[in-house]
């Protein structure tokens, strides 16, 4: 069920209010390929404040070994329950926006590359305009 949120605390008030246990942090590759992991409710507070840090050379495209501290920074407005999931075990997700440590942008996060990518049209005079993926 999709519930228009805007911030840390609305989404905070639905998981408590609709009981959820788990919420699943989502992303993609440089592929396109949807990538995630789960924190449960307890660890909200935390990935609202400084994100939650994950393994980013097991990511297509990312970082080697060397390099693979990478932090999944949740964004409020994204938030939504899982349909398919069962009423009575009520799961949410949220898309992340993928930094490296020290809160940076990730170059190589695809929302990040579509975010300049916007400015620049912006920039150019585009104001508006139709985009989709090809299925």
């Amino acid at each position: 069920m999709y519930v228009q949120t805007q911030t840390a605390d609305d989404v905070r008030d639905i998981v408590a209010e609709r009981g959820v246990r788990f919420i699943r942090l989502w992303f993609t590759d440089v592929l396109g390929q949807l990538k995630s992991f789960s924190i449960n409710a307890a660890e909200l507070n935390d990935a609202f404040e400084g994100g939650m840090g994950f393994d980013g050379s097991s990511i297509t495209g990312f970082n080697p070994i060397e390099e693979s501290d990478m932090i999944a920074m949740p964004d409020p407005t994204t938030f939504a329950i899982l349909p398919w999931r069962p009423e009575e075990k009520p799961t949410g997700r949220m898309f992340c926006d993928i930094q490296v440590p020290g809160g940076e942008p990730y170059e190589g996060d695809p929302r990040w590359i579509l975010r300049r990518a916007l400015e620049r049209a912006r920039s150019l005079g585009f104001d508006a305009y139709n985009v989709g993926p090809e299925l």
